[in-house]
C-alpha cells in the first residue's frame, strides 16, 4: 500500500490496482479566499492515477471544496466511470454532491466495512461535539496491512479497542498533531496552544501504537491581506509533535509528511520516500511563515471594498441598517433577556475607508433607541468591516468566513453593580450570546446558501 501526500487533508491512497482519494484540495483559494495552501504545490492533474474511491470525510470547507469537487464531477477524467463516492450521513453535504451530479454515492456508517474493488474500508466515528454535523476517519485495509486516516475525528479508548480487534496493530496511521485556533484571535479567546487538546492527540497516537504514524490534515496558510492571521492560528509544527511523540510513545516510528512525499506500506515496515510523487511536487516550502508568535503587531480592521462608489452603497446600506432595523431585530431574541439582565453597554464599532464610526446600545436603560458615538462604557464590543457587515445583511457570506479572516473583533466584560454588590459573568461552559451573531445566527441554513452559492459559482466552469 502507497500513501502519497497531494497537500493538507488530500491523499492518494493505492494499493491491488485500486486509488482512493480523499479530501480532495486541488486548487487555491480555500476557506472563501482567505487561506492557500502551505507548502505550495504543482499539481499535475494528468498523472494522478484514476481514481477508484472518493472519499469525504466531513463538511469542513478544507476538506469539503466546491471547487475541486465540481472539477471532479465534470468531464475532468480523474475519477473512473466506476468510481464510488463515501460521504458521511450530512444533509446538506449530499445535497451539494447531488447538485454537482455526482454518481455511486455510498453513505457510510460507523464501524460498517466496506468491501470495494480489492479494499477493506471501513469508517470511523467521531465524538467531536463541536460541529452539529458528522465525520468519519477511514480505516483502509488491503488484506495485508493496514492504514488509518484520522482527519479531523475525536475518538475514544473503546473505539481505538474495537479497531485493534478488527485488525491487530495498525501499520500506519494519518494522526491529529495541530489543535487550530482559527476563530480565536477574532473572538478574543486564548491564544496558546491549548494543553488538554495537545495531550489528547499524543494520548490517541500513544493508544492507537501503529507501526509508523505521521502528522496529518494542517497544510494550508492565511493569505496576502489576512497573512497577519497566520501568527495566531497555528500553535505548533509537525517536526514539534513528532519531537513529543517521541518522548511520549518512542516505540512508534515516525516521519514528517509533507506534499509528494509517499510511504510505502508493507508487512515488513514503511519505506519512506520524500519528495517522491510523480504527479506533485512542492514549489515553495513557505512553511515559516505560520510560525506561531501571537505577540506581533495587528493591522486594524478595514474594509474589503477598494471601489469609492460601491463601499459608499455599502456604508448606507450599513448605516440604514443599523439606525433602522438593528434594534428591532435584537429585541426579538431570546438573549435580549441576558443583555438587560446583565445590564450590557455593547458598542459596535463599523470600519470604512476613511476610518470608524460607533454606535452604543445601553441595555440598562429605559430607552432602547441605538445611540451614534460613545457612552463612556463598554461591557460588549464588536467591531467588523463595513463589507463583511453588509454581505451579512446581504446573506452573501458566512460566520465561516466572517469570523476566521480577522475583520471581525470582539470582546466583552460581563458585570453588575448592585448596592454593596459586584458580580461578574463566569460561566464558562455557556457562551454569552453577541448581537451580530445572533442577528445573523450561523446554522444549517446559512451552511446551505453558502455551499449552494459555491456550487452555481463552480459547477460546469473549471
Amino acid at each position: 500500500m502507497i500513501t502519497t501526500m497531494i497537500s493538507h487533508a488530500c491523499l492518494v491512497i493505492e494499493s491491488r490496482g485500486t486509488t482512493l482519494l480523499t479530501d480532495p484540495i486541488f486548487f487555491d483559494y480555500l476557506w472563501e479566499e482567505c487561506n492557500v495552501q502551505c507548502p505550495s504545490i504543482d499539481l499535475d492533474l494528468a498523472k494522478l492515477p484514476k481514481v477508484d474511491i472518493l472519499n469525504i470525510s466531513h463538511r469542513h470547507q478544507d476538506h469539503f471544496d466546491i471547487r475541486t469537487l465540481a472539477y471532479l464531477a465534470g468531464d475532468a477524467g480523474i475519477l473512473a466511470p466506476d468510481a464510488v463516492v463515501l460521504a458521511p450521513r450530512d444533509e446538506i453535504l449530499l445535497e451539494v454532491l447531488e447538485k454537482l451530479e455526482f454518481k455511486n454515492i455510498t453513505v457510510v456508517e460507523d464501524f460498517k466495512a466496506l468491501e470495494i474493488k480489492g479494499l477493506t474500508l471501513t469508517p470511523t466515528p467521531s465524538l467531536n461535539k463541536q460541529d452539529y454535523f458528522p465525520e468519519h476517519g477511514l480505516l483502509v485495509h488491503d488484506g495485508e496491512v493496514t492504514l488509518w486516516n484520522q482527519v479531523d475525528t475525536i475518538v475514544s479508548p473503546d473505539m481505538i479497542k474495537y479497531m485493534h480487534r478488527l485488525y491487530g496493530q495498525l501499520d500506519f496511521a494519518h494522526v491529529r498533531y495541530l489543535p487550530l485556533l482559527e476563530g480565536n484571535f477574532s473572538f478574543h479567546l486564548p491564544l496558546e496552544l491549548p494543553m488538554e487538546e495537545y495531550d489528547s492527540f499524543l494520548k490517541v497516537a500513544a493508544a492507537t501504537r501503529p507501526k509508523f504514524a505521521v502528522p496529518g490534515s494542517a497544510g494550508f496558510k492565511y493569505r496576502d491581506e489576512f497573512g497577519f492571521l497566520n501568527q495566531y492560528s497555528f500553535p505548533t509544527t509537525q517536526e514539534q509533535f513528532l519531537r513529543d511523540l517521541a518522548d511520549f510513545c518512542p516505540e512508534i516510528k515516525t516521519s514528517v509528511f509533507y506534499p509528494s512525499d509517499r510511504a510505502v506500506i508493507t508487512p515488513g515496515g514503511v519505506e519512506m520516500q520524500k519528495a517522491a510523487s510523480e504527479f506533485v511536487k512542492i514549489r515553495v516550502n513557505d512553511g515559516h511563515k505560520v510560525e506561531f508568535k501571537p505577540v506581533a503587531e495587528v493591522p486594524p480592521i478595514r474594509t474589503r471594498t477598494q471601489d469609492k462608489a460601491q463601499h459608499e452603497k455599502e456604508w448606507q446600506a450599513v448605516v440604514d441598517f443599523i439606525e433602522n432595523r438593528f434594534v428591532d431585530l435584537l429585541v426579538e431574541k431570546k438573549a435580549v433577556r441576558s443583555w438587560v439582565d446583565w445590564k450590557v453597554v455593547y458598542q459596535l464599532e463599523v470600519f470604512g475607508q476613511d476610518g470608524s464610526e460607533i454606535w452604543c446600545l445601553d441595555f440598562a436603560g429605559e430607552d432602547a433607541a441605538i445611540i451614534k458615538g460613545r457612552v463612556g462604557k463598554i461591557n460588549l464590543y464588536e467591531g467588523i468591516a463595513c463589507s463583511e457587515l453588509y454581505s451579512l445583511i446581504q446573506n452573501e457570506t458566512s460566520w465561516d468566513y466572517v469570523g476566521i479572516n480577522g475583520q471581525y473583533r470582539t470582546f466583552k466584560n460581563i458585570y453588575r453593580i448592585r448596592m454593596g454588590e459586584f458580580e461578574h459573568w463566569t460561566r464558562t461552559d455557556d457562551e454569552f450570546l453577541q448581537p451580530l451573531t445572533e442577528v445573523f445566527p450561523a446554522g444549517a441554513e446559512m451552511d446551505r446558501e453558502k455551499f449552494m452559492r459555491d456550487v452555481e459559482r463552480w459547477k460546469g466552469k473549471v
